[in-house]
């Protein structure tokens, strides 16, 4: 967030906790030095973005807002009937001067930057999506297990203990990110169910998710099967639709091994999409696709960045 704000006419102040005040920050040219948070200090404040917990976006998010546009990027409010969840290339055009607005989760947001251009143009009745997962959605601790483990991985069966996942997760795929809710989907395949459905409009869309956590230390990748309710002709055409999406890289060229991944999307803007293919099942009114995005980018940082730009429109 803070690098993406680093080139902007903003003057940005860094707010946190007492333990953390004091603390100098630095970010590319700029050294911040942390200052104690307090609803008081933020309401000569355009904006005040919100990166902490649910609990905490709960207390102060609507007294902040009083002064401020809040956007948070917890899950606290993206479900609240009252409170937008824009993915503004998406539905930043249904932005009508609300003064809280919720960021989605990264999984949803990476997925909406391909699934609206072609909701839009086709219909989607029905999405089948499993998403693989890099080790950062855990926090920065998470990813320096990863490699302490991957450094001193032997054999399998030595030792499947973390502090961070269900699992050792060096060498190995863990098919649960968040807790199992009693229909037992995780918590984390509901929020996208949830999210695609509110931002895309949609609240009888056919969605199931299978989150899977995978040893990548960062961008996630998502494997969509889809369904439409018009038919799709000509899979060029898909890729030159695609490849005019804003936020959106056409990476599809499987005879030269050019497709998705998080090696290459790391770092970027833009969602990589390739992989696509006419489903074996559906025929014309479907498709197979591979994404992949990184997630504190496109999935979080930058979205909320593109939300403060409508905002401030």
């Amino acid at each position: 967030m803070l690098e993406l704000l680093q080139d902007t006419s903003f003057e940005v102040v860094c707010m946190a906790s007492q333990q953390s005040v004091g603390r100098p920050l630095e970010i590319g040219k700029h050294q911040y030095r942390i200052e104690p948070f307090s609803v008081e200090a933020c309401a000569d404040c355009d904006v005040v973005f919100l990166c902490v917990s649910g609990e905490f976006s709960l207390e102060y998010g609507p007294a902040l807002a009083q002064a401020s546009v809040v956007i948070d990027n917890s899950s606290a409010f993206r479900y609240h009937i009252d409170v937008p969840l824009l993915v503004p290339p998406i539905n930043g055009g249904t932005y009508r001067g609300e003064k809280l607005i919720a960021n989605p989760n990264c999984s949803s947001a990476i997925a909406l930057m391909v699934l609206g251009p072609l909701h839009q143009a086709f219909g989607l009745e029905s999405a089948i999506i499993s998403t693989y997962q890099a080790a950062s959605g855990a926090g920065q601790p998470a990813m320096v297990e990863l490699r302490k483990r991957v450094q001193g991985f032997d054999e399998y069966g030595q030792d499947n203990s973390s502090e961070y996942f269900s699992h050792n997760l060096a060498f190995n795929v863990i098919p649960q990110v968040d807790r199992f809710e009693d229909n037992l989907y995780t918590r984390e395949e509901m929020k996208v169910v949830w999210e695609l459905r509110k931002v895309l409009d949609e609240p009888a869309l056919a969605i199931s998710v299978t989150a899977v956590r995978v040893p990548t230390l960062r961008s996630h990748a998502e494997s969509l099967t889809l369904k439409f309710s018009r038919p799709i002709r000509s899979l060029a055409a898909i890729r030159e639709m695609l490849g005019r999406a804003p936020g959106v890289e056409v990476v599809d060229a499987p005879g030269k091994q050019r497709y998705p991944m998080p090696m290459t999307s790391t770092y970027k803007h833009a969602v990589e999409v390739g992989r696509i293919r006419h489903n074996l099942i559906y025929g014309e009114y479907g498709l197979d696709i591979f994404i992949s995005g990184d997630q504190l980018l496109r999935g979080a940082a930058l979205n909320a960045f593109e939300i403060m730009q409508v905002a401030l429109q």
